[in-house]
């Protein structure tokens, strides 16, 4: 574990990788919105499974990963392989927000820059762990981009996310310096991007972002226990809320033989914002319950693994119980309009 000297030293350039990563992606949005490249490059149209009103700009990612690949290069030249991935990925799926991309051709570039990256940077695992898990990245990287439908929802999850691992990163008893300064640069990109995201938003996140995030949640979570910053169930209960959303509407959709890949609006997250949380509220709600899981998973290192996985089981069955009172609000809400539209 860093000594307290040492971490007096870290916070300098901690706080000074935060504050330039919130002011340049600040500043990279704030020009495209102002000279009006941010329409040219990708505009989001509202469809009727849309939860907003009027287009919007989706360059999010535009602030966001330059910011994110360019930190990681200087401050942590050792995860080169995920910076370039990303860069790879945010390029692929630009071209998706602008053009439209065949789902086969997404899955192969995030297949291609997550096994990439293991294959590289293998762990000292059996072989067929590290196959679950970069299987479990690869669902990772989707996942985000199916969470990003709401104003400041996925950026305010990169935000809390990636702090979160920055905590687990300085304070695990293999700390990892280089990976917490990437962390903060990361949550501070995102920071920048909040300032246009949250509601009323004025720049949506865009595949290029969210796809960008996704991955880096997975790569740098893969690292962080690669390198025995934390246990492999620390990542999962960091992004425990957007994991959990993802997952369970997945397998709803796949039991009635839906298309999982097509827009929707049966999310958790939607049908708050649908049923009189508005886009604030729900973030809101959010933040919340992400800060108590990552107060959990950092409370939960260096415990037990009886109390570890415990802890993990626990928080489980505590989202399950909010997944259900959100169904059933849901349920009052359709019940009542269906009443209103008999009247």
């Amino acid at each position: 574990m860093l000594t307290q000297s040492s971490l007096m030293v870290l916070r300098g350039p901690l706080a000074v990788v935060a504050v330039l990563a919130v002011g340049v992606c600040a500043a990279i949005l704030y020009t495209l919105l102002k000279t009006g490249l941010a329409w040219r490059l990708a505009t989001d149209i509202p469809n009727d499974r849309s939860l907003h009103l009027r287009p919007t700009p989706r360059v999010g990612g535009w602030g966001i990963v330059p910011v994110a690949v360019v930190a990681m290069l200087l401050v942590a030249p050792s995860l080169w392989c995920p910076a370039l991935a990303t860069a790879f990925l945010a390029a692929v799926s630009q071209i998706d927000d602008r053009r439209g991309l065949p789902a086969r051709v997404r899955f192969a570039a995030h297949l291609v820059a997550v096994v990439v990256f293991v294959a590289l940077f293998p762990a000292g695992a059996p072989w067929w762990l590290l196959c679950v898990l970069a299987f479990l990245m690869i669902w990772l990287v989707n996942l985000y981009n199916f969470m990003d439908g709401a104003d400041g929802l996925a950026g305010g999850m990169a935000l809390f996310g990636f702090s979160g691992y920055a905590v687990g990163a300085l304070s695990s008893s293999h700390p990892m310096p280089e990976l917490a300064l990437s962390c903060v640069a990361i949550a501070g990109a995102s920071l920048g991007f909040l300032l246009f995201n949250f509601h009323p938003a004025r720049i949506f996140l865009g595949d290029a972002g969210s796809i960008s995030l996704g991955y880096l949640a997975g790569a740098l979570g893969y690292w962080g226990w690669r390198g025995g910053a934390w246990p492999i169930w620390y990542p999962a209960l960091v992004f425990a809320p957007f994991i959990g959303d993802a997952s369970v509407t997945l397998a709803r959709r796949l039991m009635r033989g839906e298309k999982f890949w097509q827009a929707h609006r049966e999310h958790y997250y939607q049908r708050m914002v649908r049923s009189g949380f508005g886009h604030a509220g729900t973030a809101w709600a959010w933040y919340g319950v992400m800060v108590v899981g990552i107060g959990l998973a950092w409370f939960s290192l260096g415990r037990s693994t009886a109390v570890q996985w415990g802890i993990v089981a626990g928080w489980a069955a505590v989202l399950v119980v909010i997944g259900g009172i959100v169904d059933l609000r849901w349920r009052r809400f359709q019940s009542t309009l269906s009443k209103q539209s008999e009247v």
